[in-house]
């Protein structure tokens, strides 16, 4: 192993991860506002992916009780821990069942300014 792989180990270390951590949420919203705009992407899985944020905002909020109700991490504490893993698990169970009874192909009618706008093929969700 070269000398510089333990110095950039070291280097690695004494980085701060919050700007990262905040910087990803600005792809991933980015990512929501396009399956929003999908017609074609499942409703329940984009709820699930929504829920993805309500996770993060509860795990942040599980954190700080757990430091300054019990100094502690939140991994230390395993029921304000297990309370906020129940939003990933609930959100990765929305993704998974939004696909699972989604049919590619299948176009979501989204209500428009005039209503539900048909598919762009012409036939009815239902017969694509």
């Amino acid at each position: 192993m070269s000398p510089e792989i333990p110095r950039l180990f070291i280097w690695l270390e004494a980085v701060d991860p919050a700007p990262f951590f905040v910087l990803s949420l600005v792809p991933y919203l980015a990512f929501l506002y396009w399956a929003a705009k999908v017609r074609g992407f499942p409703r329940l899985a984009l709820q699930g992916f929504r829920m993805t944020l309500v996770f993060v905002a509860v795990t942040i909020a599980a954190a700080i009780v757990a430091q300054v109700r019990y100094g502690k991490l939140l991994a230390d504490v395993d029921g304000l821990h297990g309370g906020a893993e129940a939003f990933l698990t609930l959100s990765n169970l929305l993704v998974v069942l939004g696909f699972i009874q989604w049919r590619p192909g299948e176009q979501v009618l989204r209500p428009g300014p005039q209503g539900p706008c048909p598919p762009e093929d012409g036939m009815p969700a239902s017969e694509s």
